[in-house]
């Protein structure tokens, strides 16, 4: 059953993308639809026998993959509860996103390619997180880069595109080199690369310690921190972020899939895989910590000033990894793991409703140009309000709540009980859950309230005009004449069809029961420990004071959260003029927030001039000025001057080369005359 969950993708992908003349566009949409959705039928069983306590743990060979000296693994596939976790998230989401795709991309000409990658991506994906050992990981690992730069630079005719999937691949580069060495470092130390028996021996390595860079460090400290900047390659952390937003230049559907719901998890995925070794490295721990609450913290301020509804999503998808991060880094590996889970469902429905929003406003993305669109989009305008009372955490302690209510106040309240930087990452926590609430609401308010602002699109303007019957746009979302005239310049947008509408409904489900039907499973101090079963080191203590801190701890989430929903209301609906008063009396400061604190700008000024300083110095002075100048081309105009030199000398005439041929024999007995004296 594992073989055709991973390897059905792999052949979808195959056939799709090598075999598209042949089968058709619609054979290979139909081909690689299918095979996700076989898998991920396949992989709900497995999943749901974990939960009732049946599912049994093991690895399944597939083949003998390196045997050199000390070295050797085989291709496995492990699969436990953590994998299982991992195995609905991925195929649940992928299924769903290629079906949406049916009718997101529908007028594209390269439909069969763009199915090809998603299945590319999902089979690297599914390699990753069955992974039974570093190797193994480490090539789902660059396989779902790989697909990633392929998936965002799909519109490989966008400038905009192309240099986005370039940023992604080579800031996810800068990671991977940690996570190499974090590899060859475990090797070196555990000497085997298979995951079971390093996670066996990591205790033991405690205290110990190991040459790094000419000085000697705690063993287990270098290790998890070279492994943690992999991850926050992966998983966008504050330093590595810079390249999630960008990718938004890709189609909605690959935001959806990579960059809500899976590849953007596979780093808490390797935290949460490895959990033994961070537990025997608290100081890594610690910048794990650190890290996941910065990140949380810095992603959600930029996520209020954004207008595009796109990256509004992706700066609130780094701060929701914030939050995971903090989490593993406590020691709450379930509740981690456990808003990884719910997060995949109401993040993926945020931007599949957010692109059914894009689709019908003729593929205009800034909010300022929405308005009034819930009498328009009504079933498009539930699912984001589904997601949007999800991830801003609506719930009442003890009663009931949205998905994220449950895990994202789970890894709250295991942080203030954690105490020392846990406490600090709980009130970091609380501020951008605040945050979160406020441009949740905003995008909502923004978005499907107030008056329509569409006149002042000059997306919607085009729309319009072709409307007209002055031109034609065989790409644009349906669109007619508005009888009634409500001042939307004649526009009047229409609901998504019905393939894009499935997957908002399933991902809405999810958004308001999996946290309901699954919470207790995945942290309750009981239920949680006999559900991992080993697969993550599950804190049973922590766990316990997790569910016994204060009454004020667990309503304090809820109340930011209302917080949040008044000022949003208050400046987006009550008050409109607020935001624009309030942006003129701290303009520095949304100005900062706006720009994305400078990061891309410092980078720029850091490493990336420096950068083409050093390579336009070796192509002008080193290439041109020295390699070819006396190597490729020097020796080109040697040649071309003797050749001048000797068509000079042939001039064609008997009596030239005679009076030459004379001369060689005067100087052949000159010569003669001389030696032989």
């Amino acid at each position: 059953m594992i073989q055709a969950i991973v390897f059905l993708p792999l052949l979808a992908a195959l056939v799709a993308g090598l075999g598209q003349r042949a089968i058709g566009t619609t054979a290979a949409k139909l081909v690689t639809t299918g095979a996700l959705f076989a898998s991920c039928a396949l992989s709900w069983p497995i999943f749901l026998s974990f939960v009732a306590g049946t599912g049994e743990a093991g690895v399944t060979p597939v083949l003998h993959w390196v045997s050199s000296g000390a070295l050797q693994f085989n291709w496995e596939l492990r699969v436990d509860t953590l994998t299982a976790v991992m195995l609905v998230v991925i195929t649940t989401v992928s299924a769903l996103v290629h079906l949406y795709s049916w009718g997101y991309m529908s007028e594209d000409p390269d439909q069969p390619r763009f199915f090809a990658y998603l299945s590319l991506f999902t089979f690297a994906m599914l390699m990753l997180v069955t992974a039974n050992n570093l190797v193994q990981m480490f090539f789902g690992w660059e396989g779902v880069g790989l697909a990633s730069y392929l998936l965002i630079g799909f519109w490989y005719k966008k400038p905009s595109a192309n240099a986005a999937a370039i940023k992604a691949f080579v800031v996810n580069r800068v990671g991977d080199l940690g996570f190499m060495l974090g590899i060859f470092g475990t090797f070196l130390v555990f000497g085997t690369v298979s995951i079971p028996e390093i996670l066996a021996a990591a205790p033991g390595m405690a205290g110990s310690t190991i040459g790094f860079l000419g000085h000697r460090f705690d063993t287990m400290t270098v290790l998890c921190l070279l492994l943690f900047i992999g991850a926050m390659g992966k998983s966008a952390q504050l330093g590595l972020h810079t390249w999630l937003p960008d990718a938004m230049e890709g189609p909605t559907p690959v935001s959806a899939l990579i960059h809500a719901a899976t590849m953007v998890t596979a780093g808490v995925f390797m935290v949460c895989r490895l959990s033994p070794m961070f537990e025997a490295a608290p100081v890594a721990a610690g910048v794990v910590t650190f890290v996941g609450a910065a990140t949380c913290f810095f992603a959600a301020t930029v996520g209020t000033t954004q207008w595009d509804i796109k990256r509004v999503i992706a700066y609130s998808t780094c701060s929701q990894l914030g939050y995971m991060f903090f989490a593993a880094g406590v020691g709450a590996y379930g509740a981690a793991m456990f808003h990884l889970f719910t997060h995949a469902f109401f993040k993926a429905l945020l931007f599949l409703g957010a692109g059914s929003v894009i689709h019908a406003m003729h593929h205009e993305q800034d909010m300022r140009y929405y308005g009034g669109l819930r009498k328009h989009i009504p079933l498009t305008y539930w699912a984001m309000m589904m997601g949007t009372l999800a991830i801003t955490g609506v719930g009442i302690a003890g009663v009931a709540g949205f998905a994220g209510f449950y895990s994202k106040d789970g890894i709250l309240e295991a942080a203030f009980a954690a105490g020392g930087g846990g406490q600090i990452a709980f009130w970091v926590g609380i501020f951008a859950a605040l945050l979160t609430s406020f441009y949740s609401w905003r995008l909502v308010f923004l978005t499907f309230y107030g008056k329509p602002r569409w006149e002042q699109s000059e997306h919607i303007q085009h729309a319009v005009h072709d409307d007209h019957g002055h031109g034609h746009d065989d790409h644009a979302p349906a669109a007619h004449h508005d009888a009634h005239g409500d001042g939307t310049a004649g526009y009047h947008p229409h609901e998504s069809p019905i393939n894009m509408l499935i997957p908002l409904g399933v991902l809405s489900l999810g958004a308001v029961f999996a946290g309901m039907l699954f919470n207790h499973q995945f942290i309750y101090p009981e239920e949680g420990a006999a559900f991992w079963k080993g697969s993550l080191a599950f804190n049973e203590h922590l766990m316990h004071a997790a569910h016994e801190v204060p009454l004020w701890v667990k309503w304090m989430p809820f109340t930011v959260m209302a917080i949040g929903l008044f000022l949003a209301w208050n400046s987006y609906i009550r008050n409109t003029t607020l935001p624009a008063r309030f942006v003129a009396q701290f303009s520095l400061l949304h100005k900062f927030l706006f720009n994305k604190w400078y990061f891309d700008e410092l980078y720029n000024f850091l490493f990336v001039k420096p950068a083409f300083a050093i390579g336009r110095f070796f192509w002008k002075r080193g290439d041109e000025g020295t390699i070819d100048r006396f190597g490729p081309n020097g020796v080109a105009a040697l040649v071309q001057g003797g050749t001048r030199l000797a068509v000079r000398l042939q001039s064609g005439y008997v009596y030239g080369y005679a009076f030459v041929m004379l001369l060689g024999l005067v100087g052949l007995a000159s010569w003669a005359m001389v030696k032989f004296q």
